[in-house]
């Protein structure tokens, strides 16, 4: 039987100067740099999660602003799943960082890009860092990136649901809601 995932959440960090700064923090036992982030305690909705773990990580107590997506990656041979929110740290650290976190740097987009040591982290960031920085009023958002045909038009999906009986149809139809539902609870913490 699948183990069930671990549940982890944190926040892509900005901070207001000459240039917008994001954190990264160098964790001790691995040495490598990471998004601040960590596992959800009992009781905890992400959300809270994303501000504790911020805050014992980076030092820095932080305004939590919007909802900027979700990682999943293997760890320990579990699937973990990480919620991200655009968060602002302002002035100073208001706390020591926790043992587990050697170092907090601030450093532009790229630099924090490059800093990085997970690619699937990297990935992340490159897409959600520019979508962060905009929303903070921090800079201009970029023009969309134009968007693939996909593998099948909607007129070829639409054909493909009219070849299914009734009850596969309901059947479809309840799975959309229901996932839709369990997501959208999940987020507000009441899963």
């Amino acid at each position: 039987m699948a183990r069930a995932p671990v549940m982890a959440a944190g926040g892509i960090v900005l901070r207001r100067g000459s240039e917008p700064l994001i954190a990264v923090v160098r964790q001790r036992k691995r040495n490598e740099w990471v998004l601040p982030k960590g596992k959800l305690d009992d009781g905890e909705t992400p959300k809270e999660a994303a501000h504790r773990e911020v805050l014992e990580e980076t030092g820095h107590d932080v305004a939590v602003h919007e909802f900027l997506g979700t990682l999943v990656y293997q760890s320990g041979g579990r699937s973990k799943v990480v919620h991200f929110w655009r968060m602002e740290a302002d002035g100073g650290p208001v706390r020591k960082l926790m043992n587990d976190i050697k170092a907090v740097d601030w450093l532009t987009l790229d630099d924090a890009l490059s800093r990085l040591s997970r690619e699937y982290e990297r990935a992340f960031l490159n897409q959600v860092g520019p979508i962060a920085l905009a929303s903070a009023g921090l800079v201009p958002a970029a023009a969309p990136t134009p968007v693939p045909e996909p593998a099948l038009a909607n007129d070829d999906i639409d054909a493909a649901l009219q070849t299914l009986t009734p009850a596969e149809a309901a059947s479809v139809d309840e799975l959309r809601h229901g996932l839709l539902q369990k997501v959208k609870a999940w987020l507000r913490g009441e899963a």
